[in-house]
């Protein structure tokens, strides 16, 4: 009996043949769908239209396609996918307020920024632009390699050339399996300038390429709102985001009237979206100063917005929509790019012009050998017409008597066996003496050629130099024509708006009641019996905190984040209340560290369980959005311990060491968001409570029942991040 497959039964855990399958699943969505090559900025999908349009001979010079041909040769020969994902690929490809430089030039209805769908591609039509062609320039000349299709019977460019910087240019976005990319879109001009800038000074450090190129360029223009410090710390490290909003003007009317014109909304906010949003808000009487919204826009945006009242402020108005709508929102930076080697990354602004720059000095040494090898093949047989010239008699004689001609050609002149080809393959009609001046006059400016093309290869500076005079060249052709002048303004972080004139709510007393598992609600005034407050079963209270229905309270989470409440938003009555979950954006893993008023002026102390901390103004825990603002950074296996007032001089901190440590508040710094700064030294464990106070009114430790004057407390003062002392029984009782 022979061994055979069939029937085999082979015994695995699930868990395993689970995780193998996923891998294999999750190698094949990063590397084969979601994130784009730093080379040419594009995932396999767009190589593939790009491609099978350059098969189709769509140039810019040529006429269109029915889209419906693309999408068919691309799904037929290239990527077996349905039609419906590669024809919206190919669709934002042409669109103009999606792609900063459009690979596509689209004929027909290819869509809107209201939001529009694209018509079906059997009525629309298509060519490649000149982006598209640089992108492209090389492919024919051994520039990259190719690998077979899925099916084998077809071959595909691993890469593109890429004489164009797509990635950076066009920006990139996607989303894989347990890791995402998110590039914006930049000025073409500006992001060669850099590079040529790198090609110089190859030690060039990121200020210096911002220098050339300082931030994102989109498509739809607006405004970006974000401080240099900020913007320099997002290039070097591949992450962080950009604040965009609106770019708006006041136009002024009859009689002291006037009212405000958004010209350019932010990128990937739909305009039709945004205005029913605005709607909505109006009717729910969210935005007190808004009288109404009109949208006049034809090919250009032209959103007008009507004041309730002539007496408000432009400032003030735009700032409650820019709290409240999509007219300000923000871009994230997450620069994960596939590497020349396939493998995935996070690279920084200077590690991915480095990356194209490489590709670019690649191809053009492979360019160099691919038009070397055939300027050699070119001298080789116009060496062999020219010996034919020299001895045309006895050629013709050759070939007229001898059986053999070809071994008799290669036999008599020394001949190659190309050469002999050649000769053979020559037209009669080419056996003229002007002929033969034309040849040798080829044969003469092939070998300068070969000359250049064999420096060019045997030196590296004089390649770099070429690159650098293209990259200048080509900076001063994006720097023209309608696609040129930068459209996005860069402007630094925005300053306060006061928009207090804003309150329509009446104000009134409240208690803000937080129960053990995350219910709360408002009961008015603040008097309130808590004792015999009721409950779910098995939950009790946990926060009790008086407020005003004007008020705006702080809840601050486990996981750095500080969430914004109105009072007035707080459910009232005398019911169980809502989850805070459904308030804010708080993962079920996390849990609430404090809640509390926010306060003009006043500023709290953070810190997390591994002991660093750092001040905090109110102002900059100040957060609108249900997604909250992270305040608080926390690395892996650490969370928010505290956020405590920082009303008074000093700092007291005790670890879970029991160790207890005094230091002048002076030494905290006071940032708006970061890691924060060590506040105690642990050999092991972390803090356990922190309290701030006033070295005149003395040290109130919770659970005491008097304060500590500081000249009880000289033991166990010291600089920040020291040990400390072993604690006394009254900062380590419980109570």
């Amino acid at each position: 009996m022979t061994d055979t497959a069939e029937g085999h039964i082979e015994e695995t855990k699930l868990a395993d043949a689970l995780s193998e399958r996923y891998l294999a699943y999750a190698l094949s969505t990063i590397m084969s769908r979601s994130l784009p090559d730093v080379r040419d900025g594009l995932k396999p999908v767009h190589r593939r239209l790009v491609y099978a349009m350059h098969q189709l001979k769509l140039d810019p010079a040529s006429g269109f396609k029915k889209c419906a041909r693309v999408v068919g040769d691309v799904i037929g020969k290239f990527h077996p996918h349905g039609d419906a994902s590669v024809y919206e690929a190919l669709v934002r490809l042409a669109q103009d307020f999606a792609a900063r430089y459009p690979l596509v030039e689209g004929q027909g209805n290819f869509g809107s920024i209201d939001g529009d769908n694209a018509a079906a591609m059997r009525y629309t039509e298509a060519r490649l632009t000149d982006v598209a062609v640089a992108l492209l320039d090389g492919i024919e000349d051994d520039a990259v390699d190719f690998r077979p299709t899925y099916d084998g019977e077809e071959h595909e460019p691993v890469v593109l050339p890429a004489a164009f910087p797509n990635l950076l240019a066009n920006g990139a976005a996607g989303i894989a399996v347990g890791m995402a990319t998110s590039i914006p879109p930049h000025n073409a001009a500006e992001v060669c300038a850099a590079a040529a800038l790198l090609v110089r000074k190859p030690g060039a450090e990121t200020k210096d390429l911002l220098a050339l190129m300082p931030g994102p360029d989109f498509p739809t223009g607006g405004l970006i709102m974000e401080d240099a410090d900020a913007i320099l710390l997002a290039y070097e490290t591949g992450r962080g985001g950009f604040r965009m909003r609106a770019r708006w003007a006041v136009e002024q009317g009859r009689f002291g009237t006037w009212h405000i014109v958004v010209s350019e909304i932010p990128y990937q906010v739909q305009k039709s979206r945004l205005i029913e949003q605005v709607a909505d808000l109006l009717e729910q009487k969210k935005l007190p100063l808004l009288g109404d919204i009109r949208d006049e826009s034809t090919d250009e945006i032209r959103l007008v917005l009507e004041p309730k009242s002539r007496g408000v402020e432009p400032e003030v108005l735009m700032e409650t929509l820019f709290r409240a709508t999509p007219l300000e929102s923000r871009f994230a930076l997450n620069m994960n790019v596939l590497g020349a080697d396939r493998s995935p990354g996070v690279m920084g602004l200077k590690q991915v012009l480095r990356a194209w720059l490489d590709h670019r000095h690649e191809v053009l040494e492979r360019r160099s050998r691919h038009r070397l090898a055939a300027v050699e093949r070119r001298l080789e047989i116009l060496a062999g017409f020219l010996i034919v010239y020299l001895n045309l008699d006895e050629v013709i004689r050759i070939i007229r008597e001898e059986d053999d001609a070809k071994a008799s050609l290669i036999a008599t002149f020394s001949l190659t066996d190309m050469q002999a080809e050649s000769v053979l393959n020559m037209r009669l009609r080419s056996l003229r003496r002007l002929e033969e001046m034309e040849i040798r006059r080829e044969h003469d400016a092939l070998c300068a050629e070969k000359a250049t093309l064999l420096a060019l290869l045997g030196d590296e500076a004089l390649r770099w130099k070429q690159i650098g005079t293209e990259l200048e060249r080509m900076a001063k052709t994006f720097a023209k024509g309608r696609t040129g002048p930068r459209r996005s303004t860069i402007l630094s972080a925005p300053k306060a708006v006061d928009i207090s004139v804003v309150e329509t709510v009446e104000r009134e007393p409240l208690t803000f009641i937080l129960s053990q598992n995350g219910w709360v609600r408002a009961i008015k005034g603040h008097n309130v019996d808590l004792e015999n407050q009721k409950f779910k079963e098995g939950d009790a209270l946990k926060l009790a905190l008086p407020c005003q229905s004007t008020d705006r309270l702080c809840f601050f989470a486990t996981d750095g984040r500080a969430f914004t409440v109105k009072g007035a938003d707080l459910p009232r009555g005398r019911g169980d209340g809502q989850p805070v979950r459904l308030m804010v954006d708080l993962p079920n893993n996390e849990d609430l560290v404090a809640v509390f008023v926010l306060k003009d002026g006043g500023r709290r102390l953070v810190a997390s369980s591994s002991g660093r901390g750092m001040l905090v103004e109110d102002e900059a825990l100040v957060a609108e959005k249900r997604s909250g603002r992270q305040v608080l950074n926390l690395k892996e296996g650490e969370s928010a311990q505290l956020c405590v007032p920082a009303e008074g001089d000093h700092v007291a901190v005790l670890g879970d060491n029991r160790r207890l440590l005094i230091f002048p508040l002076d030494q905290l710094p006071v940032m708006t968001r970061g890691l924060g700064v060590a506040l105690q030294k642990y050999s092991d464990g972390g803090l356990k409570q922190a309290v701030v106070f006033a070295q005149e009114q003395g040290l109130f430790w919770p659970g005491s029942v008097r304060p500590r004057a500081m000249a009880d407390l000289k033991e166990w003062q010291g600089k920040r991040a020291a040990t400390g002392k072993p604690a006394p029984p009254w900062a380590t009782r419980k109570g």
